[in-house]
């Protein structure tokens, strides 16, 4: 490779792919991979994605470009904006790109904050800030949100640079806990408590107990399983 081209994105990415076997769009015969590269630029999201689909042989997941600029995330559903930042990483890279998009409803606030979970208390809001919001406008509320009944949605998004693409939704139900608990995961976790988690929050459960039953798991889990009944990946 020239240095020229070395300094390009797309040309690393290859590079990478190249270094696991090829980047396959079609994976036939014993030992196939499909590489792909993760869209998010949230380092906490792409490591639960690498452990998810990490289990599944035959897909390798390269990491995004550092100077590949972040996506807007305009799109007014899960759908859209998954599809935005996987479409931008496809065309950046030449690789087939995976990217998710969550959100965050809870009944007692209408569905909110839905899909702004990430940019709750502002565009550039740190995890806490959004948890405190959170909880502030429950806390607010008359009954202080009563069941406090709120579930994740995730949508995982598969894109090749041709435009092909494969998507799947993943979900789980749960409540929002009064106060902070756990030290473990990252966003909401230490206030969501998923019905299937014996009364814990996500941060208080181990990566593989929560990866078993929270949203992005299922629709990862989901994903891959439709890419094998595609004919991708080993």
């Amino acid at each position: 490779m020239s240095d020229e081209a070395r300094g390009q994105p797309w040309a690393r990415g290859q590079a990478d792919a190249q270094a696991h076997g090829g980047a396959r769009s079609q994976a036939h015969g014993e030992g196939a991979r499909l590489v792909l590269v993760a869209a998010t630029a949230n380092p906490d999201k792409a490591a639960e994605i690498r452990e998810i689909l990490g289990s599944f042989d035959g897909i390798v997941l390269v990491a995004r470009p550092a100077d590949v600029p972040e996506v807007e995330e305009t799109g007014g559903t899960l759908e859209e904006n998954a599809r935005l930042k996987a479409a931008a990483l496809a065309s950046a890279t030449g690789l087939p790109a995976v990217a998710d998009d969550t959100g965050l409803e809870v009944d007692a606030l209408g569905g909110a904050p839905g899909v702004f979970a990430a940019r709750y208390a502002g565009e550039h809001a740190a995890y806490d800030d959004n948890v405190a919001k959170l909880l502030s406008e429950l806390a607010a509320l008359p009954d202080r949100g009563g069941a406090r009944r709120a579930r994740f949605r995730t949508v995982a998004l598969l894109r090749f640079p041709d435009g092909r693409e494969l998507w799947r939704e993943g979900t789980v139900d749960g409540v929002i806990a009064d106060g902070p608990r756990g030290e473990t995961g990252f966003g909401y976790d230490p206030v969501f408590v998923p019905d299937e988690g014996d009364g814990h929050t996500f941060a208080e459960l181990g990566p593989e107990e929560k990866h078993a039953i929270s949203h992005r798991g299922r629709a990862f889990r989901a994903l891959a399983d439709a890419m094998r009944a595609e004919g991708l990946g080993g």
